[in-house]
């Protein structure tokens, strides 16, 4: 591959400002002003994937504090399907939602839920799910679909292939053609100076791939830039040196987009690697079999020790379920999730608020770390919560943050 150096810089409807750096860690503080607000970065992304968080309504989400959310390119394009989308204005018509949304490409989706898939240099072909009629999604269609979509960040359709595939000839060919499809992407885009394109970085765990990609990636000179591929049941060893390999390879006046990224240690240790955006259907999902998601760990609140539990979810936590009646929240007792979570719907739709809310709130108290030059501190603080004892910090936190100068082990 050739670094295309003859390409017109691509129009940007974004701009960044760049805050605060860490003096010790690679972490940064930035906002990100896209067409419907400003977005404070670092950020987790919750995921709405068919216009539509499950079990909030807009309004709910918007409390949470979200200006930037996830839709998903496949499923709208399925239904209700582009002319809809075009009829109506756009996916923030569809669903009363007038901040930011992300749509990734449908490409991922293609390969991880049909079984029949097939990559090939035009796109992927598949069987729709629906009626099982041959189909074929190319980088122009999924480009295609997005402008539709009018989301205010768009992802290029990428080859994706799992991180632990064994197959090096493949993982090449899927990194190599995911360049060639982003040419396509920028070529068949309509409207750039209202829509976001974000290249997406592929390689596998052979970081030699990682630093070609990333060298032909940053010469499209995209608005944004993502890292995909990861979070497919790699070591986390390996998924944090693809993350410190790329990030020390990008441009730093431009946003990082780790894909796929929602535990809450995955996220403070992203951030000091150096990455700023981040999105996972986890803590949505986590929430429909009643788990909490907390300072302290994830908690099960099925369990039947929480029957009788008249505190808050979390101590503290400024969520709408956690405050209480007093202060203009909803009062929500461990006892009352766990009393609805095995017969309503109403228990799943209550955690979600909480577990949103903690995940947009650690993101917050992220970046005012960093902005403040303790992060840290920060990560020395989180990590003491989230493990009673130094020795159950998992190694690869360890050793990634030792790689970047914070010590979690030193007294």
């Amino acid at each position: 591959m050739s670094t295309t150096a003859t390409r017109k810089a691509m129009p940007s409807a974004l701009t960044f400002d760049l805050i605060a750096k860490c003096s010790t860690t690679k972490a940064r503080a930035s906002t990100l002003h896209l067409p419907h607000g400003a977005v404070p970065l670092p950020i987790f992304m919750p995921v709405a994937t068919q216009a539509s968080l499950k079990g909030l309504t807009p309004e709910q989400l918007a409390q949470t504090g979200c200006m930037l959310c996830l839709n998903n390119t496949y499923h709208l394009g399925l239904k209700p399907g582009q002319a809809v989308l075009d009829q109506v204005g756009g996916a923030h018509k569809l669903q009363g939602w007038d901040r930011n949304i992300l749509t990734d490409s449908g490409g991922f989706q293609m390969v991880s839920l049909l079984k029949l898939a097939k990559v090939t240099e035009e796109g992927v072909r598949f069987l729709s799910p629906h009626d099982g009629t041959p189909m074929l999604l190319t980088p122009e269609h999924s480009i295609s679909l997005q402008n539709s979509i009018g989301s205010d960040i768009i992802m290029q359709l990428d080859d994706v292939i799992v991180t632990t595939s064994p197959d090096k000839a493949r993982m090449k060919e899927a990194m190599e053609r995911s360049v060639r499809w982003l040419d396509r992407c920028i070529d068949a885009h309509k409207y750039p100076e209202r829509q976001n394109l974000f290249c997406i970085i592929q390689g596998g765990l052979d970081l030699e791939m990682r630093r070609q990609c990333c060298a032909e990636m940053v010469a499209r000179d995209t608005p944004g830039i993502a890292i995909g591929g990861l979070s497919g049941g790699e070591a986390k060893e390996d998924f944090c040196k693809v993350v410190d390999t790329c990030t020390g390879l990008l441009p730093e006046k431009k946003p990082r987009y780790v894909m796929g990224v929602g535990y809450p240690e995955d996220l403070v240790v992203s951030v000091a690697l150096g990455a700023d955006m981040f999105d996972c259907v986890w803590p949505t999902r986590t929430a429909r079999f009643g788990n909490a998601v907390t300072s302290y760990g994830t908690y099960n609140l099925r369990n039947h020790s929480y029957a009788a539990d008249f505190s808050p979810i979390e101590e503290g936590c400024e969520c709408i379920c956690c405050r209480s009646t007093e202060k203009g929240g909803l009062g929500i007792t461990k006892a009352y999730i766990h009393h609805l979570a095995a017969k309503e719907t109403v228990g799943a739709h209550l955690l979600t608020m909480h577990n949103v809310h903690y995940l947009l709130s650690l993101m917050g108290s992220v970046r005012q770390a960093i902005i403040e030059d303790r992060y840290p501190d920060f990560l020395r603080e989180f990590f003491e919560k989230l493990y009673k004892n130094k020795s159950d910090i998992p190694k690869w936190a360890v050793e990634a943050l030792r790689g970047v100068g914070v010590d979690l082990l030193s007294e």
